[in-house]
């Protein structure tokens, strides 16, 4: 059988959600052939001590992500937004802290 060298096979993104939280974190990536041993692999690696319930896995291909020097244009313009900044809000004091 003609496996591929591991440089070869495409690289994954992992994220696990951990028994305490929501939300899935980044935790780190891989270098595997298919999904199925994404996953497998992920879950030897991420979650040796039983940390997670759910593990994803994702071709680091299929991520779009922005660069740094966007920051401005992707992230200033909410800043002119007041209604998005509740700082002229009142708060009945039953409401507690928010």
């Amino acid at each position: 059988m003609n496996t591929p060298a591991l440089r070869d096979w495409p690289l994954w993104e992992v994220f696990v959600r951990s028994k305490q939280g929501l939300e899935h974190k980044h935790c780190g990536s891989l270098h595997a052939a298919d999904a199925q041993q994404a996953l497998q692999m992920a879950r030897d690696v991420y979650t040796r001590r039983q940390e997670g319930v759910s593990i994803w896995v994702v071709p680091s291909a299929n991520i779009t992500a922005s660069a740094p020097d966007d920051k401005d244009s992707l992230f200033e313009p909410a800043a002119d937004k007041i209604y998005r900044h509740p700082t002229f809000y009142e708060i009945p004091d039953e409401v507690g802290h928010m």
